[in-house]
């Protein structure tokens, strides 16, 4: 019993020491703690790349959100109109009214109706191609979405790598170079990277969201046009005006 108490009375020593170790450490590191703005910096001119590409995705975002909507692509107004000039058989007028106002209606309805001569299938026909035309525009606008966030996480590896490549040179320029020399190197180089996947993580997610509404606005407006042209199969309408 006297020795366990010995051995436990000399260990606090060593033990109180130890503490105070790990806690001078704690306060060194802390202290050495960069903000923000000074990892940024330690990005280079590679950050600067990230932020236009942050700016420009952003800018992309916001236009695709203003224009990729169903008032835009199919305007109620527009629908209406259209549906009265066909149920008059005013189909000349229609095909006109479609090229005054362009859009994704109003090309699948234009489409349609100058095939009306050759029969109800033709005419079909010739909106589903419009309608395909439509949906590759539309995939064409989001797609700059995409490219952003694939090429995030590019940019911030080149500048992870180009980092390291400095680090190693200044680390090598040193008479006497420490761990943390080189620790101090690697992790300025990876802030790169985690700028990268985070751009990356955000626009892709935004593109998928994207490409979600795109589909469901794409297939909403088709069945909306061939509705508006149900009527007239089987009505003979290859030889009306």
């Amino acid at each position: 019993m006297n020795l366990s108490r010995k051995l436990w009375y000399g260990a606090l020593p060593a033990l109180f020491m130890t503490l105070l170790s790990a806690s001078a450490y704690a306060e060194e590191v802390v202290i050495k703690k960069k903000t923000l703005g000074e990892l940024f910096e330690a990005t280079g001119w590679v950050g600067y790349i990230m932020v236009f590409l942050s700016i420009a995705g952003l800018a992309i975002y916001i236009e695709n959100m203003v224009n990729i909507r169903r008032e835009k692509l199919a305007p109620t107004a527009l629908s209406e109109d259209l549906q009265a000039l066909i149920d008059e058989e005013q189909y000349d007028q229609a095909v006109e009214l479609c090229d005054e106002e362009g859009g994704y209606l109003s090309h699948l309805i234009g489409s349609a109706l100058r095939m009306r001569h050759a029969g109800y299938d033709e005419m079909i026909a010739g909106l589903e191609a419009a309608a395909q035309e439509e949906r590759f525009k539309l995939d064409t606008k989001i797609s700059y979405l995409s490219l952003c966030g694939n090429m995030g996480p590019l940019v911030g590896l080149l500048g992870t790598v180009t980092g390291m490549i400095t680090s190693f040179q200044k680390i090598e320029s040193m008479k006497a170079p420490t761990p943390g020399d080189l620790a101090e190197g690697v992790y300025e180089s990876l802030v790169n990277t985690t700028l990268g996947l985070a751009i990356g993580i955000f626009f892709l997610s935004l593109f998928f969201f994207m490409k979600n509404k795109v589909t469901r606005l794409s297939l909403s407006i088709n069945l909306q046009a061939v509705d508006l042209l149900k009527h007239l199969a089987g009505t003979g309408i290859g030889g009306k005006h």
